[in-house]
This record gives C-alpha cells, sequence and structure tokens, in this order.
C-alpha cells in the first residue's frame, strides 16, 4: 500500500487550502483513512479520521473549519481546510488503516502566515 499526499503550501490566516491523498495497492475495503499534523517540536497529532462508511472523527482544534471527506471509487481521502489560523502550520501526514496495520503517506507542508 503507498500514499501520496498532496495540496499543501503557503496561505494566509483565514484563507483555505484543500489536501488529498491517494491509496494505491492492494486495499480493503474496511477502512480507516485519516490526516494527521506535526509541528516543528511537537507530536504528530490526529487531525480528522474517516472509516469506510463514512463515520468521521475531528479534533477539537478543527471542528467547524476542517471537513474530512473520501471517494472510495477513487481511494482518495481529502481535507478541506478554512478559516486556518497560524497555529495550523505543520506537516501533514494521510494515514490508511485496515486488518490492524498502519500505512502512512509522506508530509505535505502546509504553512499559514500573513
Amino acid at each position: 500500500v503507498q500514499l501520496q499526499a498532496s495540496g499543501g503550501g503557503l496561505v494566509q490566516p483565514g484563507g483555505s487550502l484543500r489536501l488529498s491523498c491517494v491509496v494505491s495497492g492492494s486495499i480493503f475495503r474496511a477502512n480507516v483513512m485519516g490526516w494527521y499534523r506535526q509541528a516543528p517540536g511537537k507530536q504528530r497529532e490526529l487531525v480528522a479520521t474517516i472509516v469506510s462508511n463514512g463515520f468521521t472523527n475531528y479534533a477539537e482544534a478543527v471542528k467547524g473549519r476542517f471537513a474530512i471527506s473520501r471517494d472510495n471509487a477513487k481511494n482518495t481521502v481529502y481535507l478541506q481546510m478554512n478559516s486556518l489560523k497560524p497555529e495550523d502550520t505543520a506537516a501533514y501526514y494521510c494515514k490508511f488503516s485496515a486488518r490492524g496495520i498502519d500505512y502512512w503517506g509522506q508530509g505535505t507542508q502546509v504553512t499559514v502566515s500573513s
């Protein structure tokens, strides 16, 4: 299983970005896809997850601003990020979990700065 994340960049406070992560390889249909982030000097933390049945979970810090979605036909998970704040600056990683195994994509940098 391989994951390819994209969509990061530099954005001003209050702006928006959309991250995408394509999963390829042998994909078990019952799975969880998610986004995590890691800021310099901090531990990696959960941003949002979405189960194959559509159930979602969000970190409190992003509720109401971020939205996770998935396209099962395209094996892709998205993270729509609105009302971005400087504290959202981090490397964002996608994760695919199935049958007790976690697979990680490479990080995509999101920088929120004026």
